[in-house]
């Protein structure tokens, strides 16, 4: 039997979302939270993904907080260790290691009706009750791995670029890149070089804008770090160009077909092989899966030694991959550069409700549903922090989190200044948001775009972008509408 800890608020994960939530907690007077971390150290996403070339697709100087602004960013877009150093920093500046229980994954989440509390259970035994429990968790966790026929037998290596094997040396083996999604685009040129072969299997391609990436100027540092102020217009006007990319997501295909001109001008800037340049030109309106930004790699795919395979695996053999056409070909390893587990990703929690409900399975059936993305009816006192349809393809996920935890923190004070146990949104308040998101979201490219993507749950509906301006969620979790909630005592 494990140790139980009681807590005011439980926050699970230390990513940008779960270290935004304490710092905010912190800044009302709160310590009476514990942080939940699976792993030995903060950092989320950007601790666990090392792969070759990882890095931001968001300029780094919007894609952090607004209130710990970094005036050493060493490029506009900056790379992994950067950003897993930066959030460490936020950690230790807001002193918040000694919150965090590192090694503690939660696996599961009970309402205690007639405690008004969660109780928490985590994978070593021990148990939490919190008053209040906050999922940062995140979307960008479980890696997916596709079930290739016969891959139990594979005798190579195989592993996902988000558990990348760096004690693997790659130089002069053959290798099968299974994907060409959002990493893949940032490994495959790292490593073309090195390898002998290099198979890239490509079931869709993505649409790939060229990257305005460059090395932050010297005096731009200085300035930045003397003038504070002229970093902040700095990162305004970034967020006020990303924001304009809303409008060609957002019903206006006009516009995303004038960004497909200069998307497949860069194909052929790069590609000048017909073949090859028909296999990486996607048949589908750009925006309809995530846009990707490289300078790289269409120049990769050009190398000698690698190809493009359109076909898929039909099967993988003890030292070889056959695709569909019957093609056999050599490898020593395999890197799936398949994403991750999105619109599915809290069917592995077990998170049960007021009434008995399990969220997980609730989802399963109905897709996920909840109010602005935080709250889900039948949860009291549950919080989810870039929770379903607050995801984004065109600004910074960092400026909606913030948003969330100031939301959230409100809801908390309210809930304690009414004497109340715990606050639950009305059933209603969120068939109303959902029916108002699917509507707008109809409209976008995601829907209309013909294609298929991890936005997209089973069914083929959008769980997971925001559709429209961010300034608008700014504006609909600026102030909570006390009307929206019930309050339990």
């Amino acid at each position: 039997m494990g140790k139980r800890t009681e807590a005011g608020v439980v926050i699970v994960g230390t990513g940008f979302s779960g270290l935004g939530m304490a710092i905010q907690l912190r800044k009302e007077g709160r310590e009476d939270f514990v942080i939940l971390e699976k792993a030995q150290e903060v950092g989320g996403t950007w601790r666990d993904n090392t792969y070759p070339g990882c890095a931001c697709d968001i300029q780094s100087h919007m894609y952090s907080f607004s209130f710990e602004q970094n005036p050493s960013w060493s490029r506009s877009f900056s790379p992994q260790p950067e950003i897993f150093d930066y959030l460490r920093g936020v950690a230790r500046k807001h002193d918040l290691y000694r919150f965090i229980r590192f090694g503690q994954e939660m696996t599961g989440a009970r309402w205690d009706t007639d405690e008004n509390r969660w109780y928490v259970s985590t994978a070593n035994g021990d148990e939490l009750v919190g008053r209040y429990l906050v999922s940062g968790v995140g979307a960008l966790h479980i890696p997916q791995i596709p079930d290739l026929p016969g891959i139990e037998r594979f005798q190579g290596r195989s592993f996902h670029s988000a558990e990348w094997e760096h004690d693997y040396d790659l130089r002069g083996k053959k290798v099968a890149v299974v994907g060409t999604g959002a990493s893949a685009i940032q490994f495959v040129p790292q490593i073309a070089d090195d390898v002998a072969e290099l198979s890239v299997f490509q079931r869709t391609p993505p649409w790939i804008m060229p990257k305005p990436d460059h090395a932050m100027p010297r005096w731009a540092k200085r300035l930045f770090a003397r003038l504070p102020g002229a970093q902040r217009a700095y990162r305004d006007f970034l967020y006020w160009m990303l924001e304009l990319r809303a409008i060609g997501f957002n019903g206006n295909p006009r516009i995303m077909k004038l960004a497909q001109k200069l998307a497949k001008w860069n194909i052929d800037k790069h590609v000048s092989d017909p073949a090859l340049r028909e296999k990486l030109t996607p048949d589908y309106v750009m925006g309809c899966k995530r846009v990707l930004i490289s300078n790289d790699y269409y120049p990769a795919l050009n190398k000698d030694n690698v190809e493009v395979i359109t076909d898929g695996v039909a099967e993988v053999k003890e030292h070889s991959i056959v695709d569909t056409r019957g093609v056999e070909r050599e490898v020593d390893a395999i890197i799936f550069g398949t994403g991750f587990h999105v619109t599915d990703a809290f069917e592995h929690l077990e998170i049960i409700g007021a009434d008995g409900t399990d969220l997980g399975k609730k989802w399963a059936v109905e897709g996920m549903q909840t109010h602005m993305g935080i709250n889900v009816a039948g949860f009291p006192n549950l919080f989810f922090l870039l929770g379903p349809n607050t995801g984004l393809g065109h600004n910074s996920v960092v400026f909606m989190i913030e948003q969330q935890v100031r939301y959230i923190a409100e809801a908390i004070r309210y809930t304690e200044s009414a004497g109340a146990e715990a606050i639950d949104v009305r059933t209603e308040v969120q068939e109303q948001f959902n029916a108002d998101i699917q509507r707008k979201l109809e409209k976008g490219i995601w829907t209309q775009g013909g294609c298929k993507s991890w936005y997209l749950d089973a069914t083929g509906v959008n769980r997971t972008i925001w559709p429209g301006f961010t300034w608008r969620y700014w504006l609909k979790t600026r102030r909570l509408r006390t009307s929206d909630f019930q309050l339990l005592r």
